[in-house]
Formats: structure tokens, sequence, C-alpha cells
């Protein structure tokens, strides 16, 4: 039970990663206050853990429509996660999580709450990818309660992670940042090689 719980937040607060999304954040922010910046990350982590929470509970129902096992999706999460990390290693934004035009469509508009910030940079096909997977895993009441908490738990995190970035630890070094976001890198590559194996052990 323990060690589900471990990998659960490690995987979900890994993927979500919002010391990456902190530079794009304060980027498309620039022109507003602390309050609105404080509602904005409000609104995005709300609407994250809403849409990571919907997809996690309606994805088995998805998998029988389709056909597809729970091992052809967990090896195809743990590609996506590892695309992502190799990005995450070298400090660059994936474009799994927003391309340029959603960037620079987040810098002209007035909130950026619900797009690009909660979807996709916070809530992406990794992050959605990675809910589905670890939900599969949860096959009794208590993992079920565990992996449900652990996600409100990742998306209050990283509310009070944009909150104090947009509050003034926005000062805070690009190198710490982009050391922050190597190691999530290297915990995300880890876990999406852990999928696949077990995936093919089941198999």
């Amino acid at each position: 039970m323990l060690e589900y719980a471990l990998l659960t937040f490690g995987s979900l607060f890994a993927i979500v990663d919002p010391f990456a999304a902190i530079p794009t954040f304060l980027a498309m922010t620039a022109r507003d206050t602390s309050e609105q910046r404080r509602r904005m990350a409000r609104t995005a982590c709300l609407v994250c853990w809403l849409v990571l929470t919907a997809f996690a509970a309606l994805g088995p129902l998805i998998f029988r429509m389709l056909g597809i096992t729970l091992s052809a999706f967990q090896i195809a999460g743990g590609l996506v996660l590892l695309l992502s990390s190799l990005d995450m290693l070298r400090a660059k934004r994936s474009a799994l999580r927003e391309t340029e035009e959603e960037m620079e469509e987040g810098l002209s508009k007035d909130d950026i709450a619900v797009t690009p910030l909660a979807i996709p940079m916070l809530a992406g096909p990794g992050a959605i990818t990675t809910a589905i997977v670890l939900s599969g895993h949860a096959h009794d009441w208590k993992r079920r309660a565990i992996f449900y908490s652990l996600l409100a738990a990742v998306s209050a995190l990283t509310y009070a992670t944009l909150t104090l970035a947009g509050s003034g630890a926005r000062k805070l070094s690009p190198t710490v940042l982009n050391i922050i976001t190597r190691l999530m890198g290297l915990l995300l590559a880890a876990i999406g090689v852990q999928f696949i194996l077990t995936a093919l052990r089941i198999s």
C-alpha cells in the first residue's frame, strides 16, 4: 500500500511538474497582480484536478469500448512519459505539454487559467495517461481512496507552488528551476520504464 502511494504521488507530481510551469506562468501573467495570478492558479489547478479525476474514473469504460487492454495502454503511457522526460532532462518545455502556438496565445490572453495553463500545461497527455494507468492499478477501495486523495494533494501542491511563484518566489534562479526540472525528468524516465516493464510482465 505504501509502495503504491509513493509511486502514485511521485508519478503524478513529476508529470504535472509545477516547477517547469513557473517561467511560462509568470511570462503569461506579467501584467497581472498577485491576486489575479493567485486566482488563475486556483482555477487552473481545480480544472487540472477535475480533468485528471474524470479521465481516471472513465478510463476502464473507455478501454472496454475501444477494446484496449491496460497493458497496451501502460506501454503507450510509458513511451509518452519517456518522451516527456527527455525534454525535461534537457530543461526544455516539452511539445507534449504546450506548443509554441499555445504559448503565444497565452501571452495575448487576459485569463490563461483554463487554457493553456490547466490544459495542456498541467493536465496534458502525459498527466492524463499517468492518471489512467495508476487508477487501473487501484484494485480495491483502499487503493482507490489513496489514488484520488493524492490526486487532490498534487493539485493542491501545484496551486501552492504557482501561488508562491506569483507572489514573490518568482526571483528564484532559473538554474535552480532547471535543476529541479532535470531531477523530475530523471524520476519520470524511471517511472516510464517501470510502466513498460510491468506491462510486459503482466502480458
